[in-house]
């Protein structure tokens, strides 16, 4: 256990030990075992396959297992690529894929059903490491030992060949994730040298216009090199065709391209790549590579990862079980891998449209899974990653000024807007951020920024809902919960607002967040879809996902989805008695199987009775009890939760990381309090399952939180103590946090019951 006297200590604690970066590899996770360093540009890691999106010329459901391009339970390794998304229910990147070969040159990868017909190989979890920005395996069919670092903006690889005369790194620029066959729209190389290649990729995927350059150096010039063209259409080439293309040819273009670069190996001798990315050029590309990883020291470079890693991973220091270090600091690395670093060493990177821009004085981030995010990831970085989610809410204005739509980001990826899911919830993020006194930029045009993109007439159902104060079911297939959503996102730009005396904005959507009334029927006691002429839906069933106007979820979930209003919720649901029994009902009944098959990715995971915690709307609903007379049901619901969704195993979590929102609610909720709505200074009470924490603060203070007599069964607070003074109320505030001080929970058996 770390004891508060090691915390003392000048010296940071070597916490990289207890990340487990397998967790969430096996089933639903979608994590990626590879390397990256915190919110780095780069994630290094292997693919255990590669997808077609379509089988037969239909919707191929397996590519949802690969989001992150690597199931555990896999028995062979395609390559290593250099960009992952973490934990989301989406596929897309794995961009640049390198497998080193021995023997017969094959630039097909095979099958996992004949993998001798390609170049993947098998391989053990007995030889599989994976750590904090470093990853090693054993390639069983070369006998090749394959290692991954990475800096910020750059793989290395390290791969420790047998003697042979026939060795082979392949680069695969056909390979990606949400594969499909017009993915590629163009792939260019320029072999610069016996050691240096250069070159850029486009593709149209769910990010529809990605370009990545890159620059590659190998330690060891190769011998020769040659193409392959898997075009099914190929471009005519004019006098180029003169030339023998397909080997040792300096200049490769196309759509499917596969390359081989050839090398002697003795036994046990290692050949290392730099692969370095940028949005830019391969100009930028070079730049970074040379700025970041100017020498060929591999375990300097991993040292140094890690090294950042335990910077970021020492801002929380806890005592716990073994179990307990492993899940909270596997969920601290999986929160710090998004949003990503998006602009080159130099600040250049390519914006919303299309343009190079340079980050003055920020970061520039990308990857904002907004509508998971918003809930506990980013008020988790504004107590202890201020400066960077500063950085993340400059990096979405800036979004918004590339714009020709003006709108905030809703799902942005590598300089696109993905237009996934619902809400506007980027002004979650800013009136979360503004609220709490974390917010280095122009308040005011921020401000204004939200307002216009809830202004915003045209997008999604935005004008019914101003208009009819709801969105029409007949007009929109998620119409009950994009109304509930909105509602909640109007209400934290009405606290903005009133933080900025801007009082026509604060009254206009202070009105407009009381909408969630609109799609709630008394008559059944369920949020409900209505159409165009008042009524609501016909054919209701508050257990069904398909049909009902609701996205990822039901009605029993969404009637729950009144974040900034609760004490009204209960109200309109029939007050504590009432909805104490429907909280109970929704942990405890048993979903009928039928529900199970309605859309093809919802599966048992993360699903407690009818509570749903892989999935986002659910996340704020057992703090819920805080509100009624039963608050200890939260404590016990809480640790309940805890102890079936995480585990520091492959399956260890319940449902995708969603870019480390789950990650995110385990940590407040280990630490013993929950931002239900983000855009308040309140965070709900828990159950705390450290035994204490010591949260190091960016303005030199120190928050300490302490749990007298913890244990499994000692899950109830008996009472709580704030700076040696009771604490009578069932929150605290962001302030009582960052000024720093001592909250103390005493824990019991049995429930307090007043």
């Amino acid at each position: 256990m770390v004891s508060h006297a090691q915390t003392k200590q000048a010296k940071m604690l070597n916490l990289v030990p207890y990340v487990r970066p397998i967790v969430g590899t096996q089933r639903m996770g979608h994590t990626f075992p590879g390397a990256t360093v915190p919110f780095g540009m780069v994630q290094l890691s292997p693919d255990t396959d590669t997808i077609p999106y379509e089988m037969n010329g239909k919707y191929n459901p397996d590519v949802y297992k690969y989001c992150a391009g690597y199931q555990y339970d896999d028995k062979t390794i395609v390559g290593f690529s250099h960009t992952h998304l973490s934990g989301t229910g989406h596929s897309d990147l794995g961009d640049f894929l390198m497998m080193p070969t021995v023997g017969e040159l094959k630039l097909n990868p095979g099958t996992a059903d004949q993998p001798n017909s390609g170049f993947r190989s098998s391989f053990s979890h007995v030889t599989e490491v994976a750590e904090a920005d470093y990853y090693k395996v054993k390639l069983d069919d070369y006998n090749i030992v394959a290692e991954l670092t990475a800096t910020n903006r750059v793989g290395f690889h390290q791969y420790t060949f047998p003697k042979s005369d026939s060795a082979h790194i392949i680069l695969d620029l056909v390979s990606g994730i949400y594969n499909y066959e017009d993915k590629n729209v163009w792939t260019f190389v320029r072999v610069e040298n016996d050691t240096l290649v250069t070159g850029y990729r486009q593709t149209s995927g769910w990010g529809r216009t990605r370009t990545v350059y890159f620059a590659m150096v190998f330690s060891k010039p190769f011998l020769g090199y040659g193409t392959k063209n898997y075009s099914k259409k190929q471009v005519y080439r004019g006098f180029w065709g003169k030339f023998d293309q397909n080997n040792n040819f300096p200049e490769i273009a196309g759509k499917q391209i596969r390359m081989h670069f050839d090398f002697a190996t003795q036994q046990s001798e290692k050949i290392k790549v730099k692969f370095a990315l940028s949005a830019v050029s391969t100009e930028g590309a070079l730049l970074n590579l040379r700025t970041e990883t100017p020498a060929w020291d591999f375990e300097k470079v991993k040292q140094q990862g890690q090294a950042l890693w335990n910077k970021e991973l020492n801002k929380v220091l806890i005592t716990s079980d073994e179990d307990g270090r492993e899940n909270f600091y596997t969920a601290m690395y999986h929160a710090f891998i998004n949003p990503t670093t998006y602009m080159d060493v130099d600040g250049s990177y390519k914006g919303l449209d299309q343009n190079i821009h340079t980050a003055k004085g920020f970061i520039n981030y990308t990857t904002f899974s907004l509508w998971d995010t918003h809930r506990a990831l980013h008020p988790l970085f504004n107590i202890i990653q201020p400066k960077r989610n500063a950085d993340m809410i400059q990096s979405m204005l800036a979004h918004y000024n590339q714009s020709s739509l003006h709108m905030l980001p809703v799902w942005s990826n590598s300089a696109n807007e993905n237009w996934c899911m619902t809400g506007y919830h980027s002004v979650s993020v800013i009136a979360d951020a503004v609220v709490k006194g974390n917010a280095p930029f122009d308040v005011n045009k921020a401000l204004d920024a939200c307002v216009i993109t809830a202004r915003h007439r045209s997008y999604d159902g935005i004008g019914y809902y101003m208009d009819m104060g709801y969105i029409p079911a007949d007009k929109n297939g998620s119409s009950a919960s994009t109304t509930l959503e909105y509602a909640y996102d109007d209400w934290c730009i009405a606290q903005m607002a009133k933080k900025l005396n801007r009082t026509a904005i604060y009254n206009e959507f202070s009105k407009r967040s009381e909408n969630y009334h609109n799609v709630f029927d008394a008559s059944v006691g369920f949020m409900r879809a209505r159409m165009s002429d008042g009524s609501f839906k016909k054919n209701f069933d508050p257990l069904s996902t398909a049909n009902q106007g609701f996205i990822e979820g039901n009605s029993w979930n969404y009637s729950l989805y009144v974040p900034h209003a609760p004490a009204e919720l209960i109200t309109m649901m029939g007050g504590k008695k009432r909805f104490t029994a429907h909280l109970d009902s929704l942990f405890t009944m048993e979903l009928p199987d039928k529900y199970f098959a309605e859309t093809e990715d919802i599966t048992r995971d993360g699903i407690i009775g009818n509570y749903v915690h892989g999935n986002e709307p659910s996340h704020h609903v057992a703090y819920l009890y805080n509100w009624t007379d039963e608050p200890w049901k939260t404590q016990s619901t809480i640790r309940m939760i805890m102890e079936k969704q995480y585990h520091p195993l492959p399956d260890g979590l319940g449902g995708n990381d969603d870019c480390g929102q789950m990650s995110a609610w385990y940590i407040f909720s280990a630490l013993g309090f929950y931002p239900v709505a983000p855009g308040s200074d309140q965070y709900a009470l828990g159950s705390p399952s450290v035994t204490s924490a010591i949260i190091q603060l960016d303005n030199g203070k120190t928050f300490t939180i302490e749990a007298k007599d913890q244990g499994n069964k000692n899950v109830y607070v008996q009472k709580v103590i704030l700076d040696d003074k009771p604490l009578n109320r069932l929150y605290i505030t962001h302030q009582e946090i960052t000024q720093g001080g001592k909250l103390v929970f005493y824990m019991g058996s049995s429930p307090v019951i007043k």
